[in-house]
């Protein structure tokens, strides 16, 4: 088995490798394979695992790309993602991708799939809408129709016929995924010096581009060094990390807060990989009313989700006690209308709950983080001593 740091450096490989090289080393096996690429924040890969492809997370450049064409499409005053998207599509980093689907998140990703028709790329474009309605005969009857719209288009590709048993076996495997890296986590709730938050970040974010049976295999090996008693316990404050969601952070703006005296011991990067709250039936005879019945019941919460009779504000103060953290930090892109829309409720909240937070803005591009140092480390120093 690889050392520790050798499955990181790979997976950090993975992760910002902005040409797919290991999802189209796959496809270029078997020429029935398809690359269906999806864009923040959640997409049910079990459907395109079952039709022989591989659903690939595009994220977007981050600090990796540096956005020359991009900026001419899009206005100054919405989040820099699609902007980097659209970078990655002009500079041909996409090509080979069959598909790509754009959950519905906010008007920034609609347009983003309206722009992704206008330049031709792929064989199909989908905005995959997802239920307002949670009523199963209602929200749940059209959230399978949109699925199945999916699976048409990748039907039509390569002829591959999704049947109930391929359905529960991909199910399966994504529960499996789910479960480890949440184990990752449970772990790091009480020892956080075992892991780097970074760490976690590429381990995860390595799991969007390859395929989920290489992925489990990576996170049962990170799981049999992380249970063992290594690395040296530091006097931080353990925190969540909120806000984040769709536009991913810069990987040195979570070095920096960790670095700035606290532990992430929860975070929304990266959502869809933990999407879904517990297990999803595979061992049903319509899997697609599981998946269906999951984003109904087992979703997470999240600003990009309705929630009328399940308030965000309720779960990420339980989440907080669960985890056993001393404070939030609200970290969210500029001028991302879900999440700072939300942020008055959350904090008022946090308010009422007599809990510790600090809040501020980023870029997917940002490359300084000596403000925000000072900031979280005040935070941080405020906490330990007068807590």
């Amino acid at each position: 088995m690889k050392s520790l740091i050798e499955i990181i450096s790979k997976c950090e490989e993975l992760a910002f490798d902005l040409n797919f090289t290991r999802a189209k080393e796959w496809k270029s096996q078997d020429n029935t394979r398809v690359l269906v690429g999806y864009m923040p924040i959640y997409f049910p890969r079990e459907i395109v695992h079952a039709a022989n492809g591989l659903p690939v997370g595009i994220l977007g450049g981050g600090d990796r790309k540096q956005i020359i064409k991009g900026d001419a499409y899009y206005q100054s005053y919405i989040c820099h993602m699609p902007r980097g998207i659209i970078e990655l599509a002009l500079d041909n980093h996409l090509e080979g991708i069959d598909g790509f689907v754009f959950p519905s998140i906010c008007d920034v990703i609609r347009n983003l799939s309206g722009m992704f028709r206008f330049l031709k790329k792929g064989k199909f474009v989908k905005y995959l809408d997802f239920p307002q309605n949670f009523q199963a005969h209602i929200g749940g009857e059209f959230y399978i129709s949109e699925m199945n719209h999916v699976l048409h288009e990748i039907k039509a590709i390569n002829n591959v016929e999704v049947t109930a048993e391929k359905l529960n076996h991909s199910i399966s495997l994504f529960n499996k995924n789910r479960k480890l890296i949440e184990e990752i986590y449970n772990i790091r709730q009480d020892a956080p010096w075992r892991l780097t938050a970074a760490d976690v970040y590429h381990i995860v974010r390595a799991g969007y581009v390859i395929p989920v049976e290489e992925h489990n295999e990576i996170l049962e090996q990170i799981l049999v060094h992380i249970r063992q008693n290594i690395g040296e316990p530091v006097d931080k404050i353990k925190v969540l990390v909120m806000g984040a969601f769709c536009e991913q952070p810069p990987v040195g703006l979570i070095k920096t807060i960790e670095m700035a005296g606290c532990y992430i011991v929860e975070d929304d990067f990266l959502l869809g990989a933990r999407w879904t709250q517990g297990d999803i039936d595979s061992s049903s005879k319509q899997p697609l009313n599981s998946l269906s019945n999951a984003y109904l019941n087992k979703s997470t919460f999240s600003s990009s989700v309705y929630d009328v009779h399940n308030p965000k504000e309720g779960r990420l103060i339980k989440l907080m006690k669960e985890r056993k953290a001393d404070g939030i930090i609200f970290a969210a892109p500029s001028f991302c209308d879900p999440a700072l829309l939300d942020h008055p409720i959350l904090q008022k909240a946090c308010n009422d709950n007599n809990i510790r937070y600090i809040s501020f803005l980023f870029s997917e591009n940002t490359g300084q983080f000596k403000v925000i140092k000072e900031q979280v480390g005040t935070f941080s120093d405020s906490i330990k001593l007068w807590d």
